[in-house]
């Protein structure tokens, strides 16, 4: 047991929580990538992406419609995982290790209206980038129907 626990530890990135594993895949990630890189050249590849990722969590915890839906949360992970999926999904080559959508939002009793103001949030986040439209709507659109397994009622 304590071998598990050191072994979980040295794979936990620096101020993440360690979780139980799962299997890891790129199918996780809840979309296929888009083809060539002129999608991840618009959101300005990985500092571009990293920044996004950055400026939506922190409008997520800041928004009192969704707030309470991130308090308790790893958000180290969170923008970690955010990063590698938006990178995979938009081109830029990366690997997904995040759980699939499904159980990554179970028994977050997640709503419509919830989700509605997190891609508020993450249009303003595009916005403050210069992200063009067309692209927010390229990446909107690979999102869209991850909805079906995070919302629940």
């Amino acid at each position: 047991m304590l071998l598990l626990a050191l072994a979980l530890a040295l794979q936990t990135p620096p101020g993440e929580e360690p979780v139980d594993p799962y299997p890891q895949s790129n199918a996780n990630a809840g979309a296929t990538p888009v083809a060539g890189d002129r999608l991840w050249q618009a959101f300005g590849e990985a500092p571009g992406v990293a920044r996004i990722v950055d400026r939506l969590v922190a409008l997520n915890v800041a928004d009192p419609r969704i707030s309470d839906i991130f308090k308790g949360q790893d958000l180290v992970r969170l923008r970690r995982t955010l990063k590698e999926q938006f990178c995979y999904i938009l081109g830029g080559g990366c690997t997904y290790t995040g759980r699939d959508m499904k159980a990554a939002h179970k028994d977050m009793g997640l709503q419509a209206a919830d989700m509605g103001a997190l891609v508020e949030n993450l249009q303003a986040a595009m916005r403050a980038e210069h992200v063009p439209f067309a692209a927010q709507n390229r990446l909107l659109a690979k999102l869209a129907p991850m909805k079906r397994e995070v919302v629940t009622r």
